[in-house]
């Protein structure tokens, strides 16, 4: 078993909180997670149609019988049951009393922040960081790791990568949009999901997409946001500071994985990437997960931005850790090349900051400019 650095902070805040809420996508190895922690508490699974008619049917009865707490899975399947456990949190001084799993945002938080405020804790399981199983696949290249992207399944189940996020892909569309979207026509879903696909790492414009989807720019925007509660894609904001520039405003959307993404993209393997136009934008997609992944995992909660102006001169990641900014720059590039350092020397002065990175695709580089340290996206801390 694939040993999560998620460990330590959901141990922590189990310590603290009376709830804890584990949240991500689908198949991210929340449910291993949680019953690896905490394997003497009960376990539920609302996915279960037994334990989903017994809840739903009778959720004060259910909870009666666990007044020592449980683990249950799933709970945005059934988010009324938060509503019924705020009485036996109130009533128990123990911590870490119940541990709830769920892969829709938006349900379990807002249920949580209606009826448990205060009581519980957050946290998010994204897929695997590169450095949990880089034991696993140890003679993978750069277009291994992104086509085959770094869900659970295809790591520790072998199962070959393209065919399991088809049928992700499928699962969730069939299923997982009922709970916060009636969307009629799944064939056309699934188009913009590709559309969106081609536009990872990209600024996110609501017009563009619409256009060639044949949907109008409001329903656009409620997908775009169903995608992102469900942990399919997320969205990057701009760096809000102009310094007397103009920027732009939009966010960038990046796809939570880069296999789900190749898959969508129709990339089969390695070898169909390496000369497709979307390369550089799958490498920063994988990139910048990974810096968000060790954030969320760690508990640290940095956050992060791009910067762009109407120049076109670009930062493709801001990293703001407490009054810390920290520029980035991303090349998929193999060979360094001194010139991947300009827009980050030019946005140093800017903005007055001492330290940035450079993140590219080749490893063993000794070099490093003054302030600025030069790394391969493996050595990501």
């Amino acid at each position: 078993m694939v040993r999560r650095h998620a460990e330590s902070e959901l141990r922590l805040l189990a310590s603290h909180f009376k709830v804890v809420a584990v949240m991500g996508p689908r198949q991210s190895g929340k449910t291993t997670l949680v019953r690896k922690l905490f394997p003497l508490k009960p376990y539920f699974s609302l996915e279960n149609p037994d334990v989903w008619d017994w809840v739903n049917s009778d959720p004060r009865g259910f909870l009666n019988q666990i007044p020592n707490g449980a683990v249950i899975d799933e709970v945005q399947r059934y988010p009324r049951l938060l509503s019924y456990l705020q009485q036996i949190v109130d009533e128990s001084t123990e911590k870490g009393l119940f541990i709830l799993t769920g892969s829709n945002h938006l349900l379990l938080s807002e249920s949580i922040s209606q009826s448990l405020a205060g009581r519980a804790a957050y946290m998010e399981l994204l897929p695997f960081e590169w450095s949990e199983i880089q034991d696993i696949n140890q003679n993978w290249d750069n277009n291994d790791w992104i086509c085959n992207g770094f869900y659970p399944p295809i790591h520790d189940q072998k199962i070959p990568s393209y065919q399991w996020c088809r049928n992700y892909i499928k699962t969730y569309i069939e299923r997982d949009i009922k709970l916060v979207k009636s969307i009629q026509d799944y064939h056309l879903f699934e188009k913009f999901m590709k559309v969106l696909a081609g536009r990872t790492g990209q600024e996110l414009n609501y017009t563009q997409i619409a256009n060639e989807v044949g949907i109008d720019v409001k329903t656009t925007q409620s997908w775009v946001g169903v995608l992102t509660l469900g942990f399919i894609v997320h969205l990057l904001p701009p760096y809000h500071r102009n310094f007397n520039k103009t920027i732009v405003k939009r966010p960038k959307i990046y796809f939570w994985d880069t296999g789900i993404a190749c898959a969508l993209l129709g990339i089969q393997d390695k070898n169909q990437l390496a000369f497709h136009p979307l390369r550089g934008a799958l490498f920063e997609t994988l990139v910048v997960n990974e810096f968000v992944k060790k954030s969320a995992h760690s508990g640290r909660h940095d956050k992060y931005y791009f910067w762009r102006d109407k120049n076109q001169k670009e930062i493709d990641l801001i990293r703001e850790n407490g009054t810390q900014l920290i520029p980035i720059e991303i090349k998929s590039s193999e060979t360094y090349h001194a010139s991947f350092a300009n827009q980050i020397k030019y946005w140093m002065k800017l903005a007055n900051v001492e330290e940035a990175q450079v993140i590219y695709g080749g490893q063993n580089l000794k070099q490093f400019f003054p302030g600025i340290q030069v790394m391969h996206w493996k050595d990501i801390v």
